[in-house]
């Protein structure tokens, strides 16, 4: 049987969606670790073997607890713990941007004050696109180390600012590594030449996913 691209190769050069992220089997969510990667899949049938191309963007989406809200008191900690494992830590690793969604309030959920255009958004981003392009001959998240030590150097009380928070998350040699590209593209995007506390800050934040288990292993 000749193998054929599946979902992953079907989303090269555009948006893988999961949605309900911990209702997927385990292993299938860790067979996108490596093409997350290298941006390829490798399939392997009997004698045969073909690669794919996998330059996807994934997008997941998932409630923090079972109940729907970590801190609803209606899951103890060890069963949102017990939720959120179905997702491992080496694939988390591999997402850039966790963000909390918290629920909106009816103040600002009848607020009609004006927000940024969509033009504008995509203005700044294509600009700060363009600026690493013009940098470094490709975009931030594809920079190896080496490159990061040209391109996303860190001055002095930078990296001793995020030695501490990464001692205080555990955060991996790959999440280490994946703040401080956030945090020079935040820089991109403000226009910045280099990557100052602020942007750190910034980047950090957007690792809900381990303040939420740090959170709860302190119980």
């Amino acid at each position: 049987m000749t193998p054929k691209p599946g979902e992953i190769s079907l989303a090269h050069n555009g948006v893988l969606f999961l949605d309900e992220l911990p209702e997927f089997e385990r292993k299938v969510l860790d067979s996108l670790r490596e093409p997350m990667e290298t941006g390829t899949v490798t399939i392997s049938r009997a004698a045969r073997q073909m690669e794919f191309p996998a330059q996807f963007q994934l997008i997941a989406a998932l409630n923090p607890s079972p109940t729907g809200c970590h801190n609803d008191k209606r899951a103890t900690p060890d069963q949102v713990m017990r939720y959120l494992s179905r997702v491992s830590g080496p694939f988390i690793d591999r997402i850039d941007l966790q963000i909390e969604l918290p629920r909106l309030n009816s103040t600002q959920l009848q607020s009609t004050e004006a927000e940024e255009t969509s033009a504008t958004v995509r203005a700044r981003v294509e600009a700060a696109y363009n600026l690493q392009l013009n940098r470094q001959g490709k975009v931030n998240a594809r920079l190896n180390n080496k490159e990061m030590s040209v391109h996303c150097a860190l001055a002095t009380a930078e990296l001793q600012f995020l030695a501490k928070a990464s001692e205080k998350l555990a955060l991996s040699p790959r999440s280490y590594h994946r703040v401080i590209k956030v945090a020079r593209t935040i820089s991109d995007l403000k226009g910045q030449e280099n990557i100052s506390l602020d942007e750190l800050k910034e980047a950090l934040n957007y690792r809900a996913f381990e303040r939420l288990l740090s959170q709860l292993t302190q119980y």
